[in-house]
């Protein structure tokens, strides 16, 4: 039996469709140890804290020059695409830009790195 692999990556941003060409994201739960003063000398305990997500990914350049002024993005949609029609899809919800910097390959490709953060994850 074959795998199944995420098919491609798009990010919505006003309605229009922007390609990623490579994709890293970060969940943190917002745990955190309480420390007390108890006999054992240990933590006795956690505090749930607010679950944020952490992106990290690369689009391509255009040559027209149509890209949006990614430090000003907010509300935007990043979707992966399973291959199979029966798998969901897996989508980072309230998108917003907190740095923004060019990358250049040998290949002759030239990226946008940007870092973003998402107010929500769903799978649909």
């Amino acid at each position: 039996m074959a795998e199944k692999f995420v098919g491609h990556i798009v990010m919505t941003v006003d309605g229009r469709e922007i390609e990623v060409v490579s994709f890293n994201a970060s969940r943190s739960t917002g745990k955190k140890p309480v420390a007390t003063m108890n006999r054992k000398k240990r933590i006795s305990g956690h505090a749930q804290g607010l679950t944020t997500f952490e992106l990290s990914l690369e689009v391509a350049i255009p040559l027209d020059g149509s890209e949006p002024d990614w430090a000003t993005i907010e509300d935007a949609k990043i979707t992966l695409y399973p291959e199979g029609h029966d798998d969901q899809r897996e989508s980072y919800l309230g998108c917003a830009c907190t740095s923004v910097s060019a990358a250049y390959r040998v290949d002759g490709e030239a990226v946008r790195s940007l870092s973003m953060f998402a107010l929500d994850y769903v799978r649909e």
